[in-house]
Formats: structure tokens, C-alpha cells, sequence
């Protein structure tokens, strides 16, 4: 079947596709030309109660599925997305306002995330213990968690989504998703699409598209969900941890960023400026992982700046589908005008402007924020969008302490000719993922994914996720019998 945005722009829930139950309506809107591409009526609090229940129901029929059937499912679906990928192209395009290069780098990430998870099954593996008691063994079975509840975000909703749903399904649990209201099909009814295809059983994923105003906490507090999923900012990520916790479901939170990308003296300074656009200006900015901050040392300061401003200024903005276009829109109106005003606050604390790109509607320039200081507000937000901070260091010791002068601490970056020295600066940095000579951007399927402080809780990827998504259950078998003190 043909991918578009009609046709996938439904609930899917108990393997059916349909509309929600409320008389409330979702547009689905292309951020470059504001195109209506859909509109859904949205998924009401008995729509996520039904979705539950349907995943709860299939789960047990999804146990009984041998582990190669698993594996072999699961790899149907990365099959299905390779057959597809022209057209999830073009829906990463239309609908997130991405361009070709920032479609085919999510595709990628994707497709090696299902092909990981597609080994899940044949590593659900337990243990045999000795025992304090004679004739006795403890026997450690990994089982499923239970059914997963998944919310996703707009920048890269394609993968943060299937970076919960894959693993989740390969480890044996039902799954309902909620995507982002700026990406329901690239974040989630195009997930629902690939796995149905693939063979799961009716119901053990569901996508439910829907908004806060209609739903409220429902998603998160509802009984069935044993595991939170988030991935998105940091303000709403500590309410539905709350929450989680509150009910006794574990949180998994992938939040919020403000990463350092550090520039020694004698760092090779023009591959440092070619890392640190990628690092900050690939899709938008609209990335966690992006590099807010860069902290150059003062020696070759003023050289790496003029050649930074020199590289950023080529970028060429506008349509995403122009397959010369580097920066597209940023998703929504809100996002554009938040980016507007952290910049004029910068400018009054003193920044200096060494690049000030203009804003009309969704288009966003770059913005290049020189000598900017801790102290400024602007060094302590997650810019999510295609402004950076540039700021000067002398040693580095004062490196490290700009880098951790944040409550963040997700990713980061340091570039120097010392690879050692690097490895060493980083242990002292406060953040979950730091790369020596690269980008901050940075995902592989079987590499721990998190963050620290207020960047999240737990981590994704690899054994992590299969960690995260079963729990270990302690059965006993006594071959004798015990003798009892009375």
C-alpha cells in the first residue's frame, strides 16, 4: 500500500484504524508551507482505555509465540521499512519539514534500532543459583515487563518512538504509543502501519492520537502500563516521572540538553568547526543532543570564530525538499517565537551577535552568540533550534567547569590532538554521553543512551533496553525438604 498522510492519519487501536471518539480534531500541518495535511478526531480517555486494554489482551498471545517467530516478525519490519523507505522520505519531509539528509540519517537509525531489537527475543535469558539450603536451586527467569506506555516528541519521532516500541515488542510486552500532536504519523501511526504489516498480533501495538486538553493524565496513570516511556523536555518530563512513580510504574525519561562542545588549542580547527555545525545546526537544532554551548579556548578563540561564522553562514535555509537545503522550518509557531525571544534576552545581557539570522514564521536563521558568559540566561536554556552560544576559555580546568555549569547533562563533545587528554577531560564532565574528536549527536543500537541530572532517568539501547523493558522473576525449587524450627 501507498504511505500517506489520509490513509495513516487514524487511531490504531485493537488493530483496527479508525477515528477517536471525540468531536475534537487533530490538523496534521506541514511546517514550511503550514499545508493541511490531515485532521483526525482525536483519542478520547475510553479510546487510551480500550488501546490498554488491547495491548494487555494480545500480550498473552504474543507469549505464546515461539522466539524465532519473534525475531523473524521484527525483522520483517525492518525488511518493510528498507521496501518503504522513498516514502517515509517523503512523509519525514512533509510532515516535521526535515530534509532529505536529516530524513535518510533518522531511516538509518531506525532501521539498525528494529534490527537490535529483533534479537531481543533470543536473549530473554535466565540464570540458575546456588542456594544457602540444601537441595534446593534458584532459578531466575527475564520476563516482560507487562505492556509499555511510549511517548514520543516531534524533532526525530520516527526513531525516539521505535527506540521504545522495537525493543519493548522484542522483548515481549504490548506497547501503546502516543506521539507528538506536530508528528502523529512519523511518530507514530507509521510505526503502527510497519508492525501490522510485519505480523504482530492485533492489538499488542496500539497508536493513540490525541492531546493533553483531551486526555489529561489518563495515559500515565491508567492501571494497565507497567512502564513510562518519555522522551521530550525536561519541565514535562519531571511531571509524568512524578506521576509514574506515584502509580508504581517505572519511569524511563530521555529529556533535555545543553550540551558542551569544547575546542582545544590544539584541536585541528577546521574539522572542529565542520563538527560543531553538524553538532548544532543538523535539523534545525531541534535535536537533545545538540551542541548549545561552544567553548573554545582563548588562544585561537577569535580564529575559530571567524571561521565558525564563515561555515554557518553557508548553510542554505528554506524548503526542506530542496535537496540543497541544510535548515528547514522549526515545527511550530511557539518554537520559533521562544527561539526569538532567547535571543533578544542574550543580546541584552550582553552577547554579541557575531550572526543574527532573521525569523518569518516558521523559518529561523542561524544565530551565532559570541562571548557569551554562565551568567547569561541564555548559556543555562536548551535552544532547541539553529542558535548557538560561543564562549571562551583559558584552561581547562575552566573548560570543565563552564561545561558543567548547567542542570543538564546529556551529551557533549571535545575536540583535541590529545585523544588521552580527552578521554581524561571527559570523565570529569557530568553528562551520560561525551564523544573525543566527534559530534555531539551521536546513537548506536548497542551503546547505553542516557542522560544525568536533569537529562533523564535510566538508559536505552542494547542490554540497557532489554533491562529496562523485562524484570527478573525469582522462582525456588526445593528438591527436599527444609527443616523448620517448630
Amino acid at each position: 500500500m501507498t504511505l500517506n498522510f489520509e490513509v495513516l492519519c487514524k487511531q490504531f487501536i485493537a488493530g483496527e484504524w479508525r477515528d477517536g471518539q471525540s468531536s475534537n480534531t487533530l490538523k496534521n500541518i506541514n511546517p514550511y508551507n503550514e499545508e493541511v495535511l490531515a485532521e483526525v478526531n482525536i483519542a478520547t480517555t475510553a479510546d487510551i482505555d480500550l488501546a490498554y486494554q488491547a495491548a494487555a489482551k494480545a500480550k498473552l498471545e504474543w507469549d505464546k509465540v515461539n522466539a524465532y517467530k519473534k525475531r523473524d516478525i521484527l525483522e520483517k519490519a525492518a525488511h518493510y521499512i528498507e521496501a518503504h523507505e522513498e516514502e517515509i522520505t517523503e512523509l519525514i519531509m512533509d510532515e516535521l519539514g526535515g530534509t532529505r539528509l536529516k530524513a535518510a540519517f533518522e531511516i538509518g537509525l531506525v532501521k539498525n534500532m528494529v534490527k537490535e531489537a529483533a534479537t531481543f527475543p533470543l536473549r530473554m535469558e535466565g540464570k540458575i543459583l546456588p542456594s544457602t539450603e540444601d537441595n534446593k536451586e534458584n532459578r531466575l527467569y527475564r520476563i516482560p515487563a507487562g505492556v509499555v506506555g511510549v511517548i514520543s516528541p516531534f524533532n526525530f519521532p520516527f526513531f525516539l518512538s521505535m527506540k521504545s516500541v522495537a525493543p519493548a515488542l522484542g522483548a515481549g510486552n504490548g506497547v501503546v504509543l502516543k506521539p507528538h500532536e506536530d508528528s502523529l504519523v512519523t511518530g507514530g501511526t507509521l510505526i503502527g502501519k510497519i508492525f501490522e504489516e510485519a505480523g504482530v498480533p492485533k492489538g499488542l501495538l496500539n497508536v493513540v492520537l490525541t492531546d493533553i486538553k483531551e486526555i489529561g493524565d489518563t495515559f500515565v496513570e491508567h492501571s494497565i502500563p507497567r512502564i513510562i516511556s518519555f522522551t521530550g523536555s525536561t519541565k514535562v518530563g519531571s511531571h509524568i516521572g512524578q506521576l509514574a512513580v506515584k502509580n508504581f510504574k517505572k519511569p524511563l525519561l530521555e529529556l533535555g540538553g545543553n550540551s558542551a562542545f569544547i575546542v582545544m588549542e590544539d584541536a585541528d580547527l577546521d574539522y572542529a568547526v565542520n563538527a560543531a555545525t553538524f553538532s548544532r545546526f543538523t535539523h534545525q537544532g531541534q535535536i537533545c543532543m545538540s551542541a548549545n554551548r561552544i567553548l573554545v579556548q582563548k588562544s585561537i578563540y577569535n580564529e575559530f570564530l571567524e571561521k565558525y561564522k564563515a561555515k554557518v553562514s553557508t548553510l542554505k535555509v528554506g524548503d526542506p525538499r530542496d535537496p540543497e537545503t541544510i535548515i528547514g522550518p522549526v515545527i511550530n509557531h511557539r518554537q520559533a517565537e521562544t527561539l526569538r525571544t532567547s535571543i533578544e534576552s542574550g543580546i541584552k545581557d550582553g552577547a554579541n551577535p557575531v550572526l543574527k539570522g532573521n525569523i518569518s514564521g516558521r523559518m529561523v536563521e542561524p544565530t551565532i552568540l559570541a562571548d557569551v558568559t554562565t551568567e547569561m540566561s541564555v548559556s543555562q536554556e536548551e535552544l532547541f533550534g539553529p542558535v548557538v552560544c560561543v564562549m571562551q576559555f583559558e584552561t581547562e580546568e575552566e573548560a570543565i567547569s563552564i561545561a558543567n555549569n548547567t542542570k543538564f547533562g546529556l551529551s557533549g563533545a571535545i575536540h583535541t590532538a590529545n585523544l588521552e587528554r580527552g578521554v581524561e577531560i571527559s570523565k570529569k564532565i557530568h553528562t551520560g554521553m561525551i564523544h573525543v574528536n566527534d559530534v555531539s549527536i551521536n546513537d548506536e543500537p548497542i551503546v547505553a543512551f542516557g542522560g544525568e541530572n536533569q537529562s533523564g532517568l535510566g538508559r536505552l539501547n542494547g542490554d540497557w533496553s532489554l533491562d529496562e523493558f523485562t524484570t527478573m522473576k525469582w522462582i525456588s525449587v526445593n528438591y527436599g525438604q527444609r527443616n523448620f524450627p517448630y
